[in-house]
């Protein structure tokens, strides 16, 4: 599989395109709603992916993944937050 890049030509994280292939993440949003048993397979997806990953990295590389993964789920807390709180805007406007 050829790589294809994490950030587009303007810097913008470009990884949507990855979750939007990810079969189970797609039925799960389906409907509307995540549900405990569709978040806890969620969960035990992403454990075995960094398993997958973890023991074959270097410390340098461990850092720099974590380092990865801590700011990329930053990001998208905020990114949860901030689209809540411009709906509330949007419904308190109405």
């Amino acid at each position: 599989m050829a790589r294809s890049n994490w950030i587009d030509d303007e810097d913008n994280p470009q990884l949507d395109e990855h979750v939007q292939q990810l079969e189970h993440f797609t039925k799960s949003l389906a409907d509307g709603m995540i549900d405990k048993d569709e978040l806890a397979k969620q969960e035990d997806n992403l454990v075995a992916a960094m398993k997958a990953v973890e023991s074959d990295l270097s410390d340098e590389h461990h850092e720099k993944v974590t380092k990865l993964l801590v700011e990329l789920t930053a990001y998208n807390v905020m990114n949860v937050l901030h689209g809540l709180a411009v709906e509330r805007v949007r419904n308190a406007i109405k």
